[in-house]
């Protein structure tokens, strides 16, 4: 299982930095978004995939008994979904601003705050 979600990674990941090399915006924050859904299935794997029972600890115990999964990587990968959604919501505004006010999503025409070089 860990084999198909190494694949799956890089294969977002792949995605991700083609998405990201492109001239247009929006598909610069559909790249940021594959990605940081990478970030997050690694995250997962790292804290191992077990087929362990739930966290909790008995009445009365010091530990859990027997095999529990790792609840850490989950909490991350939790507030790191949290975060990316805010984050997405945050950039489709900024583009969406960006092409009401300049007419074009293309990064190479969106020139307006630079200044132009002179030519000689």
């Amino acid at each position: 299982m860990e084999t198909l979600l190494a694949l799956t990674i890089g294969a977002l990941v792949a995605a991700a930095v083609y998405l990201m090399l492109a001239q247009n915006v929006l598909r610069f924050i559909f790249g940021l978004v594959l990605i940081s859904n990478a970030a997050n299935l690694t995250i997962f794997l790292a804290g191992r995939l077990t087929e362990g029972a739930p966290p909790l600890i008995a009445e009365g115990a010091d530990m859990p008994a027997g095999l529990v999964a790792n609840a850490l990587p989950q909490a991350l990968v939790l507030t790191a979904i949290v975060i990316g959604f805010g984050l997405f919501a945050f950039a489709i505004v900024l583009v969406f601003r960006a092409w009401t006010s300049l007419g074009t999503l293309d990064a190479d025409q969106m020139r307006l705050a630079e200044p132009e070089e002179p030519r000689a």
